[in-house]
């Protein structure tokens, strides 16, 4: 490189400046030094499962709130579960999306409801969409059930509606499932584990 008298001299001015500032106190160590607070310190870590497959991964979520009456707590972060058995800490690509899900304008979040013969879904309660639901089965269920063969042998079977059951839930709730669905006489129950 080409370097001048006067170059020379402005590269000596600006060294004996940058110098000068650092025994002034500007030096950026103690700035670079300081630790970093963790982004999930403050946050509250809930487990859940990841709803996407059958295979049941545990989720760690991190949500962030005060949890004060009228505060809306909001997930920031979404991790693979260590300790779960199934999983071990590790997610699939869309297990490791869940934020986006989660945070996702086009997430449904409330029940809606299309009349026959309609074309639009009208937002109904939770309380309505569980009445509609139960109205409906039983309504199948008296209209379609069989209690006693040609025969006369009794069978109290229900073969018009079927059940799928999730398979994230844990044994006990599978459990409680299979026996509820069988007690109203139905025959056509899968779990969700084997598609």
């Amino acid at each position: 490189m080409d370097m001048d008298r006067r170059h020379f001299f402005r590269a000596c001015a600006g060294g004996l400046g940058a110098s000068s500032l650092g025994l002034l106190g500007f030096s950026p160590q103690p700035v670079l030094a300081e630790a970093r607070s963790f982004k999930l310190a403050r946050t509250t870590e809930t487990r859940n499962t990841c709803p996407y497959c059958s295979v049941g991964c545990g989720v760690l979520m991190y949500s962030l709130g005060d949890g004060a009456k009228n505060a809306h707590a909001e997930i920031i972060h979404i991790e693979g579960d260590p300790d779960h058995p199934v999983n071990r800490g590790t997610l699939c690509p869309k297990g490791a999306g869940l934020l986006g899900f989660v945070h996702s304008a086009n997430r449904l979040k409330y029940p809606e409801y299309r009349a026959p013969g309609t074309n639009t879904w009208k937002r109904i309660s939770w309380h309505d969409a569980i009445d509609k639901v139960a109205q409906l089965m039983k309504a199948d269920r008296d209209a379609n059930f069989v209690a006693r063969t040609a025969d006369g042998k009794t069978v109290n079977r229900w073969l018009t509606t079927g059940f799928l059951a999730a398979s994230a839930a844990p044994n006990e709730a599978g459990y409680l499932t299979n026996k509820v669905a069988r007690s109203l006489g139905m025959l056509v129950l899968d779990n969700q584990a084997r598609i």
